[in-house]
């Protein structure tokens, strides 16, 4: 069963006193989006969704007790002071609001509740009821998470969907077993069978710019998506992002050595979106620049 909807969406927002959002509803996608108030915003902004889903906000810097406030079901929560990397979740059937003053700087999640109770399933949870509201919630797992992802928010940033069909998995799970009320029941983890590695491999070696889906792939297995993720990573020791970007690597580097092709152009033909996210990740992962590379093994 596929979920996805719109393709998953990142991006990085600034809000003042001369803003005129009142309402922000939410799309049927999963989203990462970086909110950041450059003064006191001129009213109240009221939070809701396309589709059954959680708000999980972090915090990126300390806010003041008086710089911030949360309306859930129409009643104001006390906040109080909120640390750095802590953590909101809400129900959005709660029509939650918030009000900010300048410096609040936060990041969003919307994460749809079609995605969780599927991962629910493919984990072997059986759902018994809702999601408890968290108010500055000290929550290492998506303080970290919220980290990982802060480079990539902002004007010019390249995001895959097939990374951001990944997060949306781990983010799932970890709202599953730390603010759902469920219970495990056993469950068989397996892998992927034959034609469905060699399925699964053919698209992605096909999509190296990352535009396949998760739900593209599972679907072509005839697997729901969570339980897709989990039987790749099974399989092949890893995620289908990570394997991906090994791929990249691979095919810049028969590129580099076979050929004077421009580096721009290798970059292209590898999958990567532009020169420098090429350079950064080739980098990373090699040691060396490709410039350098090639020059050692052209």
């Amino acid at each position: 069963m596929a979920v996805a909807s719109l393709e998953p969406w990142a991006n990085a927002m600034h809000l003042d006193q001369s803003s005129t959002m009142r309402a922000h509803r939410y799309a049927d996608r999963f989203s990462v989006v970086r909110v950041e108030t450059g003064g006191p915003l001129p009213d109240v902004i009221h939070k809701s969704s396309s589709v059954p889903a959680l708000l999980v906000s972090t915090f990126v810097k300390p806010v003041a007790a008086s710089d911030f406030r949360l309306w859930v079901d129409g009643q104001c929560v006390p906040t109080g002071g909120i640390p750095a990397f802590r953590t909101n979740v809400v129900d959005l059937a709660a029509q939650p609001a918030m009000w900010a003053d300048s410096g609040v700087d936060y990041v969003h999640f919307h994460v749809r509740r079609a995605s969780i109770d599927d991962t629910a399933t493919d984990l072997g949870y059986e759902r018994v009821g809702g999601f408890r509201l968290a108010v500055a919630d000290d929550d290492l797992v998506l303080a970290q998470i919220t980290k990982s992802v802060l480079p990539s928010l902002g004007p010019g940033q390249a995001h895959h969907a097939l990374a951001l069909d990944n997060l949306e998995l781990i983010v799932c799970a970890h709202l599953l077993q730390r603010y759902g009320a469920a219970r495990i029941r056993t469950v068989v983890n397996g892998g992927l069978v034959a034609w469905q590695q060699k399925r699964a491999l053919e698209l992605l070696r096909e999509n190296l710019d990352g535009r396949v889906r998760l739900s593209d792939l599972a679907h072509e297995c005839g697997v729901s998506v969570s339980h897709f993720a989990r039987a790749f990573k099974t399989t092949f020791g890893t995620t289908t992002h990570r394997w991906l970007t090994h791929q990249r690597i691979d095919r810049a580097k028969e590129l580099l050595a076979r050929s004077k092709v421009p580096l721009a152009d290798v970059a292209i033909q590898s999958g990567f979106g532009d020169q420098a996210a090429f350079n950064k990740t080739f980098r990373r992962m090699v040691g060396t620049t490709p410039g350098t590379w090639r020059r050692e093994h052209g």
